[in-house]
């Protein structure tokens, strides 16, 4: 959904993506384990965002696969639609939030490490189709909200008894 009206906010879900065209500003909340990741064009002023659940979509486990809620499928999914609404691949470039370990575990098993998976997951996808991380802002054990307005490429960072940054 591509919002016309002045200084509107678009929300994006958990397992969800969206994009947005300046001056409008895209938000996700309830950053957890889960990663939001912004991906823009700045010489067109318009990035998307895709809210990660998950790391793989080997994982899964339905008939039907709601592409946004995996890294893997979601940042290509959100690449295709950027480029559907005129953005450039090759100037395309991403920030990152998220990936908490929100809850401590006394086993070491990988499973349970659900935000540094989905940290690697992404930072992986991005890599292979070559879309730089300008900054991030991962880890932790914090909950976050996020806003990115692609007029100012600034990606508002609200960390849960934190406070805000800006990257």
């Amino acid at each position: 959904m591509i919002v016309t009206n002045l200084n509107d906010v678009i929300k994006v879900g958990i397992a969800q993506m969206d994009i947005v065209k300046a001056p409008n500003t895209i938000r996700t909340s309830g950053l957890g384990s889960c990663v939001g990741v912004v991906i823009y064009d700045e010489s067109k002023k318009i990035g998307g965002m895709v809210h990660v659940m998950l790391p793989d979509s080997s994982l899964n486990r339905t008939n039907t696969i709601n592409e946004a809620k995996f890294a893997d499928t979601g940042i290509l999914a959100l690449v295709d639609s950027l480029k559907r609404e005129g953005a450039q691949s090759y100037k395309m470039k991403a920030k990152i939030a998220g990936g908490a370990q929100m809850f401590q575990f006394t086993s070491d098993k990988d499973s349970m490490r659900i935000g540094p998976r989905n940290v690697d997951a992404v930072k992986t996808q991005l890599k292979k189709l070559n879309i730089p991380i300008i900054s991030e802002d991962t880890g932790g054990n914090s909950g976050r909200t996020i806003e990115f307005s692609p007029v100012t490429n600034m990606l508002n960072v609200r960390t849960v008894n934190k406070g805000v940054s800006e990257i």
